[in-house]
């Protein structure tokens, strides 16, 4: 029997106040031209973790700057710097998330209420875009697995499928139409429960800025950066394969899987190669890692599946 758990809103006492939030934003917004460090000084609260060393990188993590200001976010833009310019407007307070489909308990969530069992940890993982460029990102959230035990998903639940809210007002680039409105993604529900996939709601200790997927985005570090779902208000357990946006706007060059494997080109680059967001501007090309490096975490999830087709 599916209990339905409809939560209200956040408590005025126990959030930022809307005015305050807003403009410490539009703060940020009109600091473009500061000095970084105060830009990051702005940028967003302080969060209290714990760091898990066990599942991270010990590689040199990018500036609060490279993460904050080179961003693929598109319901902001299509440049790399648009997220960053564009996204002051954007409200992340109060936000809820639906968990709705093949479980026992859904319902819809204030963030709050959605965040409130979990502990909060730091793990530093490396983000590789199907771009050809990478970085190392502190990032800070809990286990999707966690969330997942929760809401008791039924035998039926396969996948887990994702959606991104739709605000054109506040989200300029959803104005046109570069992708099928609004964003969705999808996991399998192996992939989902790995211990490495993360929903994350903070970067180098400090709460998600906007362009960075405010309030709540996913983390999937051995697939590339477009299954990292961002500003998400859906969590749907569904028994088919759900539809991806990279992959049903242009299937032929994103697949579902969306694995990092320098074996499977881009039909328009190679993705044998990349380079480091931040390094120095004559730094050669490193090769690609298969799995972006979590190889020895996660290749069995794909044992005896052909990695050319399931791209």
């Amino acid at each position: 029997m599916r209990h339905r758990a409809t939560h209200p809103a956040l408590r005025s006492s126990e959030i930022t106040p809307e005015a305050v939030y807003v403009n410490r934003r539009a703060i940020l917004a009109a600091a473009g031209a500061l000095v970084p460090s105060l830009v990051g000084a702005l940028a967003a609260e302080t969060l209290k973790y714990r760091r898990n060393a066990a599942l991270s990188t010990n590689e040199p993590k990018n500036s609060y700057e490279d993460i904050t200001t080179y961003n693929n976010f598109y319901e902001f833009g299509t440049g790399k710097s648009d997220p960053a310019k564009r996204s002051a407007k954007f409200r992340p307070v109060p936000w809820t998330v639906a968990i709705a489909g093949e479980a026992e308990v859904t319902g819809t969530f204030a963030l709050e209420d959605l965040l409130a069992p979990h502990a909060l940890e730091e793990r530093i993982y490396r983000l590789r875009c199907v771009e050809a460029w990478s970085m190392v990102i502190p990032w800070v959230g809990f286990p999707l697995a966690d969330l997942i035990k929760r809401f008791k998903p039924t035998s039926r639940a396969k996948f887990v499928a994702f959606r991104t809210v739709q605000r054109p007002a506040e989200m300029p680039g959803q104005r046109y139409p570069v992708l099928d409105w609004p964003y969705v993604e999808g996991l399998r529900i192996d992939e989902a429960m790995h211990p490495l996939t993360l929903l994350t709601v903070g970067v180098y200790g400090r709460e998600l800025p906007n362009q960075n997927g405010a309030p709540l985005r996913l983390v999937v570090p051995w697939k590339y950066g477009f299954k990292g779902i961002k500003s998400i208000v859906e969590i749907r357990f569904t028994e088919r394969q759900p539809p991806t946006s990279w992959s049903r706007s242009a299937p032929d060059e994103y697949g579902f899987y969306a694995n990092v494997n320098p074996e499977v080109d881009h039909p328009r680059w190679s993705q044998a190669r990349e380079r480091r967001i931040g390094g120095a501007f004559l730094t050669p090309p490193r090769p690609t890692l298969m799995f972006n490096g979590y190889a020895a975490q996660v290749a069995d999830l794909y044992r005896g599946l052909d990695l050319q087709r399931n791209f």
